[in-house]
Order: structure tokens, then sequence, then C-alpha cells
């Protein structure tokens, strides 16, 4: 091999050399995308205590990094003391509970909607509808229609995954929910005998702070 051919190959290997680094050094700034729940930390997590009538308590952590306007607008609402009072207006035993129906008293208040936070609304939404996941109501078939209604998973429902906006998860008082939903109901599956309801929501920010959410009027 000549001179010239030699140092042609040695320019290859160098420049070969030096793409392959520049690859991996931009690599190393990118979050590999993943169709699986990817969780940061529980001290990133809000934390909000629901304190029901009969002084049992449920615990809920949300999620700001799987549905993060839909926790803002958990936040506003806790905040605002929206659920301080009402009751699980639905109940189904082996399937959920579901609360924030607005009443006479809202006097129509508040008069928004957010966004659904869902994979079939074109969302990356990964948290599935296992037992203790809360998630957001919303009018069938209107897909950013969700606004103070929740529900809470007292058994796995798969059907619901990618339909609904799932954003945190009961880690203390599911026991409470479950009872929640043992309550007698009538054919609506409202509770109709003294419900349980909740006297006083709060929510531990861990110090963060978080907007209001992003509304649809």
């Amino acid at each position: 091999m000549n001179s010239t051919k030699s140092t042609t190959l040695k320019w290859m290997l160098l420049l070969t050399l030096s793409v392959s680094i520049l690859l991996v050094i931009t690599g190393c700034g990118k979050k590999a995308e993943t169709n699986e729940l990817q969780l940061e930390s529980s001290d990133k997590h809000p934390v909000v205590t629901i304190e029901m009538s009969n002084d049992k308590v449920i615990k809920v952590e949300l999620f700001p990094e799987v549905a993060p306007n839909t926790v803002n607008n958990m936040i506003s609402l806790v905040q605002a003391g929206f659920y301080d009072g009402k009751i699980f207006h639905r109940v189904i035993p082996k399937f959920m509970v579901q609360a924030g129906e607005l009443v006479a008293a809202d006097a129509g208040q508040p008069d928004y909607t957010i966004k659904g936070e869902f994979a079939n609304n074109g969302f990356k939404n990964f948290l599935l509808h296992e037992r203790g996941v809360i998630s957001t109501a919303r009018v069938g078939g209107m897909n950013d229609s969700a606004s103070t209604q929740f529900f809470i998973m007292v058994n796995k429902n798969a059907g619901l995954d990618g339909d609904y906006a799932a954003f945190g998860k009961v880690v203390e008082g599911i026991e409470v929910a479950d009872e929640i939903a043992a309550q007698p109901r009538d054919g609506l599956d409202r509770p109709n005998k003294d419900p349980l309801y909740m006297k006083k929501v709060t929510v531990d920010l861990k110090g963060m702070t978080f907007p209001e959410p992003e509304v649809i009027r």
C-alpha cells in the first residue's frame, strides 16, 4: 500500500470514530422514548388527603409527569375547597367510586373543562386503571369534557386504559374506598342511605409550586 492510500485510510478511520463519539454524546442528552410508565421519585409527587365523615382517611399520590394539566386541575380544586362536604355520588363495588359532581350550591362553578390527557386523545399516558388508581371522569364521546369529577378504582379494569386520564394512585386507605363502594345505593349507583362524604380534602405540595390548569371554556 502506498503512502497516499495509507493516509486516506487513516483519515477515514478517524472520521468514523469522530462521528461515533458525537452520536454517543448526543444520545446521552436525550431521554429514550418508551411505551412504559416511568415515574419520578415520591418526593416529586403531591399527596392529596381525603378525610371522610367517618374520620377515615384516603391518601392519593399525584403523578405530574403522567398527566400534568390534570394534576394541576386537581390541586387547584382541592386548594379552593371544592371537594369539602361532597359525597362519592357514584359507587360500584368491585369497580370504582366517583366524586366531584356539581350541585346546586356550586352555582355552576367551575364552568370549564380540560383536555383529556389519555392515549386515544393523542396524549401519551401509560398509567393503567389498576386497583387504587385515580382517574378523571368525563362525558362519553367527548374527550375534552373532564372538569371536576374523579374516580378511584377499587378493582382493575383494562377497558378504561387509553380512554380516561389516570393521574395518580392511592398510597393509603384503599380499604376506605372499598367501604365507600359497599354503601347501599339506588338504581343509578348513588348512595341512598346516610352516604359517607369528604369532610376535608387537602394537598401537600412538598414545597413545589404548580400552575393553574389550562382550561377550555
